[in-house]
């Protein structure tokens, strides 16, 4: 422990953070997983944030699958939206800590503020891919939703093109980003002094998988306008 944290009682190390970071969501899983097996199975009831979701996007109303190479994606952007959701239990304890710390003992931390946005930032750019698969962000529906479901899919064929525009950018960025900050060893400012260089890894990552994921959703789109074209000429 360095001079500057001192006086702060437990500081987090550094290699305890990223390890149990990548280590947490794992153990859940296996938790979830064995106790989903104990439950009494019961009727599946439609929640209606995913029947409004369904109602505007037909590629989730139709439930196509695609291929082997879709469903590989989207196994991926599902496992991978599944795991950084566990994260969030680390942000309540870490602040429900701080707040204990700080309130009960006089001993405010010195860590616990930044461990949590680096948490929330890190969040935001791997969920990307999952909230993608199940139609979840934010779409200028004016003009969407008064097409037909076919015009809808071929909207959303022909946006793509911006899509990837985007996505390809901001692999490019966050790669020069990451490979900038690993090799000048970068950390944050602040007293804790953790690595950047994991943070900016993780942008990089998320652009991959909102990449794969919206090349899942093309291949999608283009199969499904190809097949609703087939039923119209019948």
């Amino acid at each position: 422990m360095s001079g500057l944290e001192e006086g702060f009682g437990f500081v987090m190390p550094h290699w305890l953070y990223w390890g149990w970071l990548a280590v947490m969501p794992l153990i859940m899983i296996v938790w979830e997983n064995r106790q989903s097996k104990k439950r009494v199975h019961q009727p599946d009831h439609q929640d209606p944030a995913a029947e409004l979701l369904a109602e505007e996007d037909p590629l989730i109303r139709y439930g196509i699958e695609g291929n082997i190479v879709t469903r590989i994606i989207d196994c991926i952007s599902e496992k991978s939206g599944l795991f950084i959701a566990f994260w969030t239990i680390n942000t309540v304890v870490f602040y429900f800590f701080e707040v204990v710390m700080r309130y009960m003992f006089n001993m405010p931390t010195i860590w616990v503020h930044e461990a949590s946005f680096l948490l929330f930032g890190m969040q935001y750019l791997l969920a990307g891919a999952y909230a993608m698969l199940h139609g979840a962000h934010v779409r200028v529906d004016i003009v969407y939703n008064l097409l037909p479901d076919r015009g809808r899919v071929g909207m959303d064929v022909f946006t793509s093109v911006f899509f990837f525009i985007f996505a390809l950018a901001l692999a490019g960025t966050s790669l020069r980003f990451f490979t900038d900050s690993f090799d000048m060893g970068e950390t944050t400012v602040e007293t804790w002094g953790i690595q950047y260089w994991p943070v900016k890894g993780m942008m990089l990552l998320g652009a991959v998988l909102i990449l794969l994921a919206g090349l899942s959703k093309l291949i999608k789109d283009i199969m499904l306008f190809v097949e609703m074209g087939k039923e119209g000429a019948r």
